[in-house]
């Protein structure tokens, strides 16, 4: 029976930084349920880095992740706008007054310099805010290198090992992973839309994490989508849209449907709503709906992330409920969550950052 430090669930980008970030000071086990990392939410991300993302408990995080990533070379030049017409202008309204709070750098487009970005861009939009650091992030590439970087150290990934049973006795976590055995010192519950049951099987209470479904469709259109278009959302949050390679636009109807977590497909009806709405903001002609996926987001109830030892279970420490945001996060989230689960002192990255707003013990999750 193979012994380790720490015993990582949860071979996502969650499991994965955090395994990256520890390894060179502990023996870390990383078991991942499918036959591959990342399968279930960071492999289908629509792979964007905006500063603002996640509201005011998030962004302290995704700001000083930022540096780290593009130092890496995992962003590229995007930009976004949020766009609204007569019907959303409170809610850019209320948009701008949050991004303002935060301290991000933002500014209103009137509507000509909404032309000069948004080709075909419909009568009555006449508004925008842009955040123009908004970057693309090269998940792939991410994930790879964290997942390199944990084995260069000395970690061991196993997939197709889901964990079924863990039994905490005399100081140490007793585990079946599928049907190996194994001993850890410290299990860490990176297990994303699965959280919760993860929990469950290790003794400790739920946090009514929520796995919500998020779809994306890949569309051809009569006149390919500009490289340079920026990430575009929708003001009352009912799409965003995003070029990619071959002039293809990706397009999400902005949905957060609750599923149960499981390897999910998208409902043609919510690709058709998207489209609907996202035309009556533009002029362009879908010719094809190329194909369409869908993935998994998880949320605590406050929305915020959760890093930190449970107040009940010894050695039972939760980095979970990353949202949509877990990749945008996950240089700051892993290093703040690294400090908390070895006890060391924060790294410069996030020494500002209180680990308080993210424990799993704060009363927003009682």
């Amino acid at each position: 029976m193979s012994h380790h430090d720490v015993v990582v669930i949860g071979a996502g980008i969650a499991g994965a930084s955090l395994a990256a970030e520890i390894a060179g000071s502990a023996s870390v086990l990383i078991a991942e349920a499918e036959d591959q990392p990342g399968y279930h939410a960071t492999g289908r991300s629509a792979a964007f880095w905006e500063e603002s993302y996640g509201g005011a408990v998030v962004q302290p995080l995704t700001t000083a992740s930022g540096p780290a990533l593009e130092a890496g070379g995992f962003l590229s030049a995007r930009g976004s706008l949020h766009i609204a017409d007569a019907g959303g202008r409170a809610a850019l309204a209320d948009h701008l007054a949050a991004v303002t709070a935060m301290g991000v750098a933002v500014r209103t487009l009137d509507r000509a310099a909404l032309d000069a970005r948004l080709p075909g861009l419909r009568a009555g939009w006449d508004v925008g805010l842009e955040e123009a650091s908004t970057r693309d992030i090269d998940v792939a590439a991410l994930h790879a290198h964290y997942l390199a970087s944990a084995r260069r150290q000395g970690a061991v990934l196993r997939c197709a090992a889901p964990l079924r049973a863990a039994e905490r006795r005399d100081g140490r976590w007793r585990l079946h992973l599928g049907d190996e055995p194994v001993t850890g010192d410290l299990l860490v519950n990176a297990a994303g839309a699965w959280a919760d049951p993860v929990a469950a099987l290790a003794g400790a209470r739920p946090l009514a994490i929520r796995p919500l479904r998020r779809t994306v469709a890949q569309l051809r259109l009569a006149e390919p989508a500009p490289a340079d278009l920026p990430l575009v959302f929708d003001a009352r949050s009912r799409f965003y849209v995003k070029p990619v390679v071959g002039g293809r636009l990706w397009l999400s109807p902005h949905d957060e449907t609750p599923v149960p977590p499981g390897d999910i497909a998208p409902e043609e009806i919510d690709v058709a709503r998207a489209i609907a709405v996202m035309e009556e903001a533009f002029d362009w002609q879908v010719t094809r709906v190329e194909r369409s996926w869908a993935g998994l987001r998880s949320f605590a109830p406050d929305r915020a992330p959760v890093y930190g030892f449970d107040p009940i279970v010894p050695g039972f420490f939760w980095c979970a409920g990353q949202g949509g945001f877990g990749i945008q996060t996950a240089p700051a989230a892993a290093r703040l969550a690294a400090a908390l689960l070895l006890g060391g002192a924060p790294d410069a990255m996030v020494a500002g950052i209180d680990p308080a707003r993210f424990d799993p013990a704060r009363p927003a999750l009682a």
